[in-house]
């Protein structure tokens, strides 16, 4: 499974499937991440927490563990 957590710096990435239960999924798709969105990797920290990317036109940045639950696809 391809995650946000290893997606590259500079690419721009899809959306395919929330993972995760209940209020942390939903605090997830509150931040505008849902299927089918296209995010793009800004930054990811030295020692990958947190990850910096622009989704919807705003920046956001993502602990690890949030990361991970965002199942991925390049494009």
């Amino acid at each position: 499974m391809n995650t946000l957590r290893n997606a590259r710096i500079g690419s721009t990435v899809r959306v395919v499937k929330l993972h995760g239960e209940g209020a942390v999924k939903r605090r997830i798709m509150d931040m505008g991440i849902t299927k089918g969105v296209e995010i793009f990797v800004r930054k990811v920290a030295p020692l990958g927490d947190p990850v910096e990317v622009n989704v919807r036109g705003y920046e956001l940045s993502l602990r690890k563990a949030d990361a991970e639950m965002i199942e991925i696809e390049n494009i």
